[in-house]
């Protein structure tokens, strides 16, 4: 039975040793970054061999928003523009962030990659820090909903599960989480503009968490608070499965693995840890265990979402995006 967790890889290939560690933990699936990327001849081996190493169709994780988080970059793939900058750009957002989506879709699917940590519902503000700014989808509300909205559509088009984020909202972040801990003084009235997209969005398969702490909601990081996690489930609504955003960035006070711990009491289903190094992961695997019985449905439920691209002639959807932005994406 997989642990709750998934964990980076150190290097472009998978080394001997570290496949064995694998599989003995046994996590439920794996995040790769830039330094995991080399080609795509080189990716492929490295998706097929990680699930290998755990013996299942495992989901293979990656961050490529576009803008400065894209994990895959030219000459290879295609160079996204930021999100909001595509937003702004185009005459038809809507529909250019459905096309973004599908065309990323087809490239994350060629290299053995079906989960995209994307879209970025939270709603960008003037105090919004300069790490995620740019990475969200709209100014206001119903902005991002619509465009996190055809974003998720256009992965599930092209056979990848999305992973809204971060939950319950980040856009009021004046610093930057994988450094310091945001707090936000905003009022709980006034904090409903940031829970809406994530609501209107609950039926979404996967959710990533903020680490952030609301001071009129409690004094811990969401990530780590049962009554903010409550609130994801209950008044949000938001019953898939709820990841947690990197347990290593500096936002969280503590050990790796007293994080992840409280993590997992607090009700996130699985922990995920990115950089890849053994120590660390080690410790988490020693404070987290298996999926619990109400993860296991959510993690079922969501990889039954998975399912082969529908057809599309991608010259025509990469005409058509061109057509309807300002900005080059390739």
């Amino acid at each position: 039975m997989s642990r709750a967790l998934v964990f980076g890889c150190a290097r472009l290939h998978l080394a001997p040793d570290e496949a064995r560690f694998f599989s003995e933990v046994d996590p439920w699936g794996f995040i790769l970054f830039g330094r995991n990327v080399e080609g795509a001849d080189q990716l492929r081996r490295l998706t097929d061999d990680l699930r290998a190493a755990v013996g299942w169709d495992a989901p293979i994780l990656v961050d490529q928003e576009g803008g400065r988080v894209q994990r895959l970059r030219p000459p290879t793939w295609r160079a996204w523009p930021p999100p909001l900058d595509h937003v702004r750009s185009a005459r038809d957002p809507v529909r250019a962030m459905w096309l973004r989506a599908r065309i990323q879709a087809d490239e994350l699917r060629s290299v053995g990659i079906d989960v995209n940590c994307a879209p970025t519902a939270d709603v960008a503000r003037p105090e919004t820090h300069a790490f995620l700014r740019d990475r969200c989808l709209g100014t206001d509300p119903e902005a991002v909903t619509r465009h996190a909205r055809a974003t998720a559509e256009g992965f599930l088009a092209g056979g990848i599960l999305p992973v809204v984020k971060h939950m319950p909202g980040h856009g009021r972040a004046r610093v930057d989480s994988h450094a310091d801990l945001p707090v936000v003084t905003a009022s709980r009235d006034e904090l409903e503009d940031d829970f809406a997209p994530f609501r209107a969005l609950a039926d979404l398969p996967l959710g990533m968490t903020a680490h952030i702490q609301f001071a009129a909601l409690g004094g811990r990081p969401a990530t780590q608070d049962p009554a903010l996690i409550g609130l994801l489930r209950e008044e949000i609504g938001f019953d898939g499965l709820l990841l947690t955003d990197d347990i290593s960035m500096e936002a969280l006070g503590g050990t790796i693995g007293g994080r992840a711990g409280l993590a997992i009491a607090a009700g996130c289903d699985v922990v995920l840890h990115c950089n890849g190094k053994r120590d660390e992961m080690e410790e988490c695997a020693s404070a987290v265990g298996a999926l619990t019985q109400a993860a296991r449905l959510r993690a079922t439920a969501a990889l039954d979402r998975r399912r082969a691209p529908e057809p599309a002639d991608m010259s025509a959807l990469d005409a058509e995006l061109a057509h309807l932005t300002r900005v080059e994406h390739g």
